[in-house]
């Protein structure tokens, strides 16, 4: 097997079809079609399924795409490694960011970031960690930072940052500003992020030790983009971290409502794949945020 072979074949499988990629990797379909071929014979299984709308992966196929993709991820993250230890300093690095960190920890490392790796490619996505867990996995993205699941996999491993809090938000003269418990807020309508796999099990939890009925969702967004948009623009309720109550973007707009019960959140903490280290720039990356935890306690303390 060589490394050729694992391109072709993600080639194929992200194009989905010979001709296609053929056509993206800029060569002829005959040498595509034998790529794929002689990788069949040596693994003993079909790989991909020919069909009219293009090559499908088999359930093995798909298997063997997952490791092949890790692979591949690998490779590139080892060159980038090399360049970065030569001082070349170039490369991509992709993480995943929950809000808080977005708000509270990211303006500070951003600067020095770039100022470092100033040719390194940062790619940031706004994600919680069940919408990435099959990217970390696959070693798609070299970080995320946020909650962590409750059972964390064991090819990961999780350095816990700092423990958190949230608050209840809503618009600007929303009709329950003055609310000062959780019951009060019983028949509101609320949105979540959600950082559970499940979003009912975000707030639910919280309600039923209160004695309380589950909360109605009648929202679920996946960007801060999206609810803070649909916070602004209607009577829907959510729970965010703290942090969100005096982000310059929000602190204007947006009123905490203070309820009198705690309101617990998830610890914030950096998670990686375990056994195989960060390249410098991500590393860089990760021990920039966190020192901002160091931001986040005298923020706190003022």
């Amino acid at each position: 097997m060589k490394l050729h072979h694992l391109r072709d074949l993600l080639a194929v499988y992200e194009q989905g079809s010979l001709r296609a990629a053929a056509r993206e990797l800029g060569m002829a379909q005959p040498a595509i079609t034998r790529s794929i071929q002689e990788l069949e014979r040596e693994l003993g299984i079909p790989l991909f399924e020919r069909k009219a709308r293009g090559a499908v992966p088999t359930a093995m196929g798909e298997a063997f795409i997952r490791r092949a993709r890790s692979i591949s991820n690998e490779l590139v993250r080892a060159r980038d490694e090399i360049a970065q230890l030569r001082g070349l300093a170039h490369g991509k690095l992709r993480v995943a960011l929950s809000m808080a960190p977005h708000l509270a920890m990211l303006p500070y490392a951003l600067r020095p970031f770039r100022q470092r790796f100033p040719n390194v490619r940062l790619d940031i996505m706004d994600a919680v960690f069940p919408t990435v867990a099959a990217d970390m996995a696959d070693g798609m993205i070299d970080c995320y930072i946020g909650p962590p699941p409750e059972h964390l996999p064991n090819e990961l491993i999780a350095e816990t940052l700092f423990l958190n809090t949230r608050v209840i938000l809503g618009r600007k003269g929303h009709p329950l500003g003055q609310a000062r418990s959780l019951r009060e807020l019983a028949h509101a309508e609320w949105a979540t992020t959600s950082i559970t796999a499940k979003a009912e099990h975000e707030l639910g939890p919280l309600f039923l030790q209160h004695g309380l009925p589950p909360p109605n969702l009648v929202l679920q967004a996946h960007s801060a983009l999206t609810l803070i948009v649909s916070l602004l623009h209607s009577d829907l309720l959510t729970m965010l971290p703290v942090q969100w109550a005096s982000f310059a973007l929000t602190k204007d707009t947006l009123q905490a409502i203070e309820v009198a019960e705690l309101l617990p959140a998830p610890p914030i903490s950096i998670i990686q794949r375990a056994g195989l280290p960060l390249t410098p720039a991500a590393e860089y990356f990760c021990d920039l945020m966190r020192r901002a935890v160091g931001h986040i306690a005298a923020d706190a303390g003022t």
